[in-house]
């Protein structure tokens, strides 16, 4: 092990160059037009887990993006790790908010700045890296391993539950480690052992056939952005509470233990807001802003529009306006209950005079946690106490994953998140950066866990 990570340290230069070549390549899976990049990447990575050693390395096609499948399974008796994480990125809009281009990754200190460098193509890219290294100095593992790398995690995996379970033999594993997911501060070390589960639904609300003279017809006709602003308004309380007739049923309140290892935790809604830029939080009353993050259910609008936008004025009445919204769940939920409470709510709030038009999202994923005293989660912990010091602080992640029910549901696996991005990132936003520290700690930190897990090393 200690070979392997000396031999990281002598590559770094080699790595960062690495992650440079690989965020350059503009893998956005939601845009048709990025079709061919999203092959290039896959190609690339294919390539990549070829030169580290690994065996039947190939691409598995699905109706969508492939995956790379690469694997290594010499080590009969050792248990066997299903390493998962994503090739695809978010688009990068609004490009004027961008400091530098964000598929030319730039350096600037100690940070890379580009699009995907941190989710996630940064925290993949160093597992490849750390199995070459180990390869490379021992020639052998201590335990068995299987590369899964998806490209359509950034659009909801609608095609890997299909593809697991196709392959559920070639994928038979004993735990999953994924390299998505983030640590919560960069100062001090987390693990994740949560996250929330998700649902989507857009609507239209459909008024006249055309749009008109907001002068000539208003007053006499129902403004179709007036509708969709009276249906958002119906979806929570004037305490930031859901409304939707049976949406927190099966929902467990922490117990008074959880919520004081919470409020416990090294965190301040001060900073918080000085983080975000946000004027003030809000949400749930009677929830702190980490259990409305973490333990309870949301519901947001991720857009609304209609009618004229343009410079200067138009007295128009739409025709029409449009609303997308997401649903965080947590455990107790199930999507398609929520989105079918979700649906009937709007269907009953629509008023007169105009049309609802609903269409289910295609991003949804049940809730998940790693169970307490999980070996993987104990060794995982034990792990980032050694690389940093400090036992790292469990925490819950309030975005989804969803995958992460596949694996449980279809390969009866549990999986732990072992990523090294960090919350702060600006993940899916402009100016996405990955800390260069975290490449290296991270090629270590995976190092280490596969040893321990080979070694049977589970009880920190």
């Amino acid at each position: 092990m200690e070979a392997a990570i000396s031999l990281l340290k002598t590559r770094a230069d080699a790595s960062l160059a690495e992650l440079i070549e690989f965020a350059g390549i503009p893998s956005i899976s939601a845009q048709s037009a990025h079709a061919p990049d999203m092959a290039r990447a896959a190609d690339w990575l294919r390539a990549r887990l070829e030169r580290a050693g690994l065996q039947n390395v190939s691409l598995w096609p699905t109706a969508g993006h492939p995956a790379v499948y690469g694997e290594w399974l010499g080590a009969p008796g050792a248990p066997t790790a299903l390493v998962y994480g994503h090739y695809d990125v978010q688009p990068p809009e609004p490009l004027e908010r961008w400091s530098t281009p964000p598929f030319t990754p730039t350096l600037v200190g100690e940070r890379l700045y580009g699009r995907g460098v941190s989710d996630d193509k940064g925290p993949l890219l160093l597992t490849v890296q750390a199995v070459d290294a180990l390869l490379s100095a021992t020639g052998t593992l201590p335990l068995n391993l299987k590369f899964l790398f998806e490209g359509e995690e950034e659009v909801g995996s609608a095609h890997l539950p299909g593809l697991v379970a196709a392959r559920a033999g070639e994928l038979r594993a004993d735990f999953v480690i994924s390299a998505d997911g983030g640590m919560w501060s960069a100062d001090f070390p987390s693990l994740t052992v949560s996250g929330r589960g998700l649902v989507a639904l857009e609507f239209s609300v459909h008024g006249p056939a055309r749009d008109l003279h907001s002068g000539r017809h208003g007053g006499a006709l129902h403004n179709p952005l007036h509708a969709a602003a009276a249906l958002v308004a119906s979806l929570h309380d004037g305490r930031g509470r859901v409304a939707i007739p049976g949406f927190y049923d099966g929902v467990q309140e922490l117990s008074p233990d959880e919520r004081a290892g919470l409020a416990g935790l090294p965190f301040s809604d001060a900073a918080y807001l000085e983080q975000t830029g946000a004027p003030g939080v809000y949400g749930e009353a009677g929830y702190s802003t980490l259990e409305r993050q973490w333990h309870r259910p949301t519901v947001e609008v991720n857009g609304l529009w209609g009618g004229y936008s343009g410079e200067g004025s138009k007295t128009v009445l739409p025709a029409e306006a449009h609303v997308k919204l997401t649903c965080r769940l947590v455990p107790g939920q199930h999507p398609d209950t929520i989105a079918a409470r979700l649906a009937e709510h709007l269907q009953n709030q629509t008023p007169p005079g105009v049309r609802l038009e609903l269409r289910p999202g295609d991003h949804a994923a049940g809730p998940y946690s790693l169970p307490a005293g999980h070996p993987l989660r104990r060794a995982a912990g034990q792990v980032l106490r050694e690389l940093y010091g400090t036992p790292p602080v469990e925490v819950g992640m309030g975005g989804s994953i969803p995958i992460l029910e596949t694996f449980g549901g279809v390969l009866g696996l549990d999986t732990v998140l072992f990523s090294f991005a960090v919350g702060d990132e600006n993940i899916h936003a402009p100016d996405e950066f990955f800390r260069i520290g975290r490449l290296y700690e991270g090629q270590e930190a995976w190092t280490r866990l596969w040893w321990a897990l080979g070694n049977g090393q589970t009880d920190g």
